[in-house]
């Protein structure tokens, strides 16, 4: 399942969270039941990590196998999702505090990464952008972090999602530790439930639906859903 416009986790140029949740087989993972899990997490032993610009340069290519190995696409739309991916990816690094974390056991896992925004970046183009007064404050201040990717194995999104283990939520947690007292907030396609629910899942609350009552019925709604995450 993805969400970016060819749906796999956010985003056309502005920016969209790249959300990936791709096929376990091509992780070369054993297939695993909550019903059969006791204890921590199989995935808890992953070690997280910051990679630096050159870091992440030198492992550019590896980041587009994860992308493409997980997104369970066939290989012409996989290739393009890939490209698509890296595409985006090269853009959101120039930015001013980009991140970027993995996860890593024997093999690169998972990764999540983003940047700070202010309320008049391009970021929110096309996207609803009603907030509410207090969050509006911090986009003005840039007391906001974007997350603009999360790209994770398919069973971090339907199993234990509110587990403190869980790797989608150790990823986003670090991020947002690391720049700290930031807020974070993401977009996603509206018509995407698939990673609204898994967003949802991991903590992250609606704008939309807090501020529905202040809404203009006349307005049209925004093509993205704009989603936030404390600490």
């Amino acid at each position: 399942m993805t969400a970016d416009l060819v749906r796999h986790g956010g985003a056309d140029a502005r920016g969209t969270a790249d959300t990936h949740f791709g096929a376990d087989a091509a992780q070369g993972e054993k297939s695993w039941s909550p019903g059969r899990e006791r204890g921590p997490s199989p995935r808890q032993g992953d070690r997280l990590r910051p990679l630096s610009r050159r870091q992440i340069e030198d492992r550019f290519e590896d980041l587009g196998d994860l992308y493409e190995q997980t997104s369970g696409s066939g290989n012409r739309a996989g290739t393009r999702s890939r490209a698509e991916f890296l595409r985006r990816l090269a853009g959101d690094v120039r930015r001013p505090g980009f991140t970027l974390l993995v996860a890593e056991n024997t093999t690169l896992t998972a990764c999540a990464y983003g940047f700070p925004v202010r309320g008049a970046d391009p970021w929110w183009q096309g996207c609803d952008t009603r907030l509410p007064r207090t969050v509006r404050g911090l986009a003005v201040t840039g007391g906001l972090f974007a997350v603009s990717g999360i790209v994770v194995p398919p069973r971090v999104r339907t199993h234990y999602q509110d587990r403190d283990w869980n790797l989608a939520r150790r990823l986003q947690r670090r991020l947002l530790d690391d720049h700290a007292p930031a807020l974070g907030v993401t977009l996603v396609p509206a018509g995407d439930t698939e990673t609204l629910t898994a967003y949802r899942a991991w903590g992250w609350r609606d704008v939309v639906a807090e501020v529905a009552e202040a809404r203009d019925p006349r307005l049209p709604a925004g093509a993205c859903r704009v989603l936030l995450l404390g600490r």
